[in-house]
């Protein structure tokens, strides 16, 4: 077996990847379906925390666009993530995976409250952890809140799972002359406005020189192969 490239990981997945051929919702298919990818490099020993976006219910960008008070439809996004990881909670759960849903704002009744070290103490007893509801704050993404996050938990990289292999100079679903990076640095990701992630998550990753894998998530075994340092996607580094 060869050797794991990283020993912690955080991986970020967006709720839109959670719709699968759905307009609305979770497809318990994909949850299926990454809770089996999770639980594959949890048993090279690798320990996993994932950040679940909630796009997939409610965004909260979307709808202050549409004249909703910005905090507000943040905090409804907020609880849309926790949906979310509760059915990855689920997921996980039905093939013998022991996992914790940790959540910024208190909810006792279905997830713990976030508390650095004792999400730490978690993925060292080989628990996965999901993070959920963001920073806890309006006006931060869930971009955002997997790079906080990622850099509490002391993780090696954060692992972004798309719908696109890597990251291209543009869209590539529209544009099929878009080209795409093998490896392109955090500076070229700001200045080019490419959608890795946020601004403000990209920043933090390169003021911490926290790399981001970014890979199709769809496309089974990836994760593995990406967490035995294949070289797969794209690679966001200094």
């Amino acid at each position: 077996m060869t050797k794991p490239a990283y020993e912690r990981v955080l991986l970020k997945v967006s709720g839109e990847l959670l719709l699968g051929g759905q307009s609305f919702g979770v497809d318990p298919e994909v949850t299926g379906q990454i809770a089996r990818e999770v639980a594959d490099v949890r048993s090279l020993g690798v320990q996993v925390a994932l950040v679940i976006g909630g796009g997939n219910i409610f965004r909260g960008l979307a709808a202050s666009a549409r004249g909703m008070d910005r905090a507000t439809a943040d905090y409804m996004g907020m609880l849309a993530t926790i949906i979310n990881a509760l059915a990855i909670q689920d997921a996980l759960e039905q093939i013998d995976v022991s996992t914790r849903v940790v959540t910024a704002i208190e909810m006792r009744a279905v997830a713990e409250p976030f508390i650095r070290r004792r999400a730490v103490r978690h993925l060292e007893k080989n628990r996965v952890v999901v993070f959920a509801a963001g920073t806890g704050n309006p006006y931060f993404t869930t971009d955002t809140a997997a790079a906080l996050r990622a850099m509490e938990i002391r993780a090696d990289v954060i692992l972004k799972g798309t719908k696109v292999d890597g990251v291209y100079t543009s869209d590539p679903i529209k544009d099929p002359s878009a080209k795409r990076f093998d490896s392109i640095s955090y500076l070229q990701v700001l200045e080019q406005g490419l959608k890795v992630m946020d601004a403000t998550a990209i920043s933090l990753c390169m003021d911490n020189a926290l790399p981001i894998v970014v890979f199709n998530l769809q496309q089974p075994g990836t994760l593995r192969r990406v967490i035995l340092g294949e070289p797969v996607g794209s690679l966001v580094s200094a």
